[in-house]
């Protein structure tokens, strides 16, 4: 049996490819299928100011996660466990 080299870069990059063709054609397919493109926020709305007087940090994180985003992670996935 030959052993699989899987590097965890290739995943972060496989997962964040599929999430941005995903939600590209879910705005494509939104007129087709609109269930596609409802979309659910996930995150900070308002951003998180810390001020320590020598430095002034601001946070903020907030994904837009559609269904077409989803099915688009779950196929970077399989295509992952695939190679």
């Amino acid at each position: 049996m030959r052993t699989r080299n899987r590097s965890s870069l290739v995943l972060i990059i496989l997962l964040i490819v599929g999430i941005v063709i995903g939600g590209v054609i879910g705005d494509l397919l939104s007129d087709k299928l609109p269930i596609l493109s409802k979309s659910y926020p996930v995150g900070l709305k308002e951003p998180v100011h810390l001020d320590l007087k020598v430095v002034d940090l601001t946070f903020g994180l907030l994904v837009n996660i559609n269904v077409a985003s989803i099915i688009g992670l779950i196929l970077s996935i399989l295509i992952f466990r695939k190679l």
